[in-house]
């Protein structure tokens, strides 16, 4: 079985624990064990927050979609800011990017099975998203057959 669900988001700060609310009502009904749900909303809140702070531009809103497929979900947080810097990956990017914030994309890598930083094509905005193998409560109603 699958779901997915997509919000559009006001780039308040005020948004962020709506988000994680409804990530985490979904997981909890969904039958998601409660230490992968409590890691999928820390992840969700620092892309959320990313997004916030640093996806403004033209737009006043970004997107979150999740999705459950089989034994994995993913999530995936876009908005309309000036994206990513093209730096080449290694460390002097990494201390760069401790020394500006960029610990939230640490810790999103760090609690998810896969996770991607990258800018829509053309330009127009930053996009985080992260999957999670799923594991399940013995009353879950999506479990995996």
């Amino acid at each position: 079985m699958s779901i997915w669900w997509s919000l559009q988001l006001r780039r308040e700060a005020s948004s962020v624990p709506l988000a994680r609310r409804l990530l985490l009502g979904a997981m909890e009904t969904a039958g998601v064990d409660t230490d992968i749900t409590h890691e999928l909303c820390v992840a969700l809140t620092e892309a959320c927050a990313n997004a916030v702070q640093h996806g403004g531009g033209g737009g006043a809103v970004y997107r979150v979609t999740a999705s459950i497929d089989g034994d994995v979900c993913r999530i995936e947080v876009t908005d309309s800011g000036p994206g990513f810097p093209a730096d080449p990956p290694g460390p002097r990017r990494e201390s760069q990017a401790l020394a500006q914030g960029g610990r939230g994309l640490q810790l999103i890598e760090a609690l998810s099975d896969a996770s991607r930083f990258g800018n829509h094509p053309g330009g127009g905005g930053a996009v985080v998203s992260f999957d999670k193998v799923l594991k399940w409560r013995e009353d879950a109603l999506l479990r995996a057959s």
